[in-house]
């Protein structure tokens, strides 16, 4: 066996023994030390990166490695093999994705405006808030000799008599039951009742002493293939407490769900992607924000999850595995509410939780919950949601109908297919400006001024295509045409245009952008156009008919739309029909978590939904490959020219 340690900056060293030939990358997992792995260790990404600082790897020079990289003993971590103890550097940006990764700020004015304005429109749509949870305050007439009526019954009769419940139809846990003697007694045979009220039933949820004044909470979350998202709310009045998100902790098995499908495949897998978003993620969300409301994890009743349909399957240590092979088929689109403490997340013992319908393989809860957010279901339409993640998901239709796809857009945009590519942490170019005469470029970097570029991020690779192709230096393939300082070349002849060199960069490796990671990059934004256009056509629309586009998601809010029109990436309609509405599946979630109404709709959207798996859809791959270039093959569908 041999002593590996690997040194994570501001994270000290952490120490594992391993066996000859077991790769670092699988030495680090089993350590949990985050290395950024978004191809999940094949090779084709070259993201893991990792410094030998002491000793020695078995590995081989790879084309993601410079020579003088590889003298100065940079390895990629995948391809690299235990062969003797060593001392190994991790470099910040591989755990930045938790710490420091670029989430909405679910506190901006600009968020909770896109809060509010949604609520209210769901409000006035007929759903009525209120989840039926309340609590309430019951003085209870103490037992005598005469009165030997006992405390269960006692309590029964007295709720049954405030709510017009029939005694038989009120359920009382036995937790609850364990509590009541000494509890009914301490407040002098006055207590306060937490209660969930239905049809014609009543649960009680917890009993409390009458002077506890707490609120009576419930947790909405989105979990994102790469970003994780949850509010904190007060279930009796739809009160918002407290707000987190935070990186995914699966990232570090793949970037994609078909990555982490196969983890789960492999031994002990499940376990392992089940703690990675329980342990590491979810539950220290839920610790940060009780904190910030200063209430106890037991005051949590009700949780209201949406995820994709792998994310949601992963969640409760379902195998995903026939998700990613044909016919798709998942476990279920739909899963009864549960204890959430079955998954290790402990809360109230009387909590449930309730996922959010799938309705495809690769449409999940999130695009339900987005679409109830979206309001698209109540409109005439024909209207389009787009969230733009590690995948992209479409919606198109209205009141009448509903019809639903997935495309392969993420990775790309997360940064994992272009050479200099990164999440959305510290260091991410995340916009860029192209003068057109000077060709000298001007951006903005994640983390504020002074931090130095390390990589780019997905609104900065949308920003950058567009800037080089609005000046002429690349042409419709993608090609550089023009020459100039910026512009360099391999020796295969390969361009790439530099936006900082190695002194300017914060990583100390020049930063730029070549043609196979905008063709990379044109096959992304290809995807997502037809995706697009094949859901508009395949009903006899076109672009110009529709009335409103809402762009979702963690990229979607970073995207300059004139730049990802002029790309072809989206339709070339006016800029005003289309609306950023933040993160409506985690909007959606909460109106689920705090209203019946909005909860039976969200059930009632999914079944509406039909869904169309792209690959089996005739001409899709023909709208694809014509799609596949600056801005589209067909120049009549952008007469504008990106200009809007």
């Amino acid at each position: 066996m041999r002593e590996i340690t690997f040194r994570t900056i501001g994270g000290g060293d952490v120490s594992i023994f391993a066996a000859d030939g077991e790769k670092i990358l699988d030495v680090a997992r089993k350590a949990n030390v985050a290395i950024d792995a978004p191809c999940s260790g094949n090779g084709s990404c070259g993201k893991c990166r990792v410094k030998i600082l002491s000793g020695a790897v078995s590995a081989d020079e790879t084309r993601h490695i410079t020579p003088s990289e590889y003298s100065s003993g940079w390895r990629l971590a995948c391809g690299s093999e235990v062969c003797e103890n060593a001392l190994i550097e991790v470099p910040d940006i591989a755990s930045a994705y938790r710490s420091r990764m670029k989430t909405a700020d679910l506190s901006s004015p600009e968020e909770i405006a896109v809060f509010e304005r949604i609520i209210k429109d769901l409000s006035s749509a007929g759903l009525s808030f209120g989840c039926g949870v309340s609590s309430f305050i019951l003085s209870l007439g103490p037992p005598s000799l005469t009165d030997t009526m006992p405390d269960n019954e006692r309590l029964i009769r007295s709720v049954s008599a405030k709510l017009g419940v029939s005694r038989n139809k009120v359920r009382l846990p036995f937790f609850c039951l364990k509590k009541l003697p000494g509890l009914m007694r301490e407040g002098g045979f006055s207590l306060r009742v937490v209660a969930e009220k239905r049809e014609d039933s009543l649960e009680v949820l917890d009993l409390l002493s009458p002077e506890d004044k707490l609120p009576v909470c419930g947790v909405a979350v989105d979990i994102g293939t790469t970003t994780v998202s949850a509010l904190l709310a007060d279930l009796e009045n739809g009160r918002i407490l407290s707000k987190a998100s935070s990186g995914n902790g699966q990232i570090r098995f793949g970037a994609d769900v078909i990555n982490r499908i196969i983890e789960q495949s492999r031994e002990g897998g499940t376990k392992k992607l089940l703690d990675a978003i329980v342990s590491e993620t979810l539950l220290p969300l839920i610790d940060t924000m009780c904190r910030d409301a200063g209430v106890p994890k037991d005051r949590i009743y009700r949780v209201t999850a949406a995820g994709n349909t792998t994310m949601e399957h992963l969640l409760l240590g379902i195998t995903a595995e026939h998700l990613r092979m044909e016919p798709y088929i998942p476990a279920f689109f739909t899963a009864e509410p549960f204890d959430p403490a079955l998954i290790g997340i402990a809360l109230s013992p009387s909590a449930g939780l309730r996922l959010a319908p799938n309705v495809g393989s690769y449409v999940g809860g999130d695009i339900t919950a987005g679409t109830l957010a979206s309001m698209i279901w109540n409109e005439d339409g024909p209207e389009m949601l787009i969230d733009l993640g590690t995948n992209g998901e479409i919606v198109f239709g209205g009141r009448d109908f509903l019809i639903t796809c997935a495309c392969s857009a993420g990775p790309a945009f997360e940064g994992s297919d272009i050479s200099c590519g990164m999440r959305a942490t510290d260091g991410a170019i995340e916009d860029c400006r192209i003068d057109s005469e000077t060709m000298e470029p001007s951006f903005s970097v994640i983390g504020g001024e002074g931090t130095l570029p390390v990589g780019i991020c997905g609104s900065g690779i949308i920003d950058i295509v567009a800037g080089l192709f609005r000046a002429g230096i690349i042409d419709g393939r993608g090609r550089f045409s023009r020459e100039g300082g910026r512009i360099m070349r391999d020796e295969y002849g390969v361009g790439r245009y530099v936006l900082a060199d190695a002194e300017e960069s914060g990583s100390g490796r020049e930063i730029s952008i070549n043609e196979v990671d905008i063709d990379n990059f044109i096959r992304a934004k290809g995807a997502v156009f037809s995706a697009m256009m094949t859901v508009i056509t395949s009903l006899g629309y076109s672009p110009s008919a529709m009335e409103r586009i809402f762009v979702a998601g963690g990229i979607g809010g970073g995207i300059n739309i004139k730049n990802a029109v002029s790309v072809g990436m989206f339709p070339d309609i006016p800029e005003n029909k289309y609306t950023y509405i933040g993160n409506s599946s985690l909007t959606g979630a909460y109106a689920a978590l705090v209203s019946s109404s909005a909860a039976g709709m969200l059930e009632a959207v999914a079944a509406q939904m039909t869904y169309v798996e792209l690959s089996t859809e005739p001409g899709y791959m023909d709208s694809f490959v014509a799609a596949c270039f600056l801005p589209h093959t067909d120049a009549s569908l952008f007469p504008s020219g990106g200009a809007l």
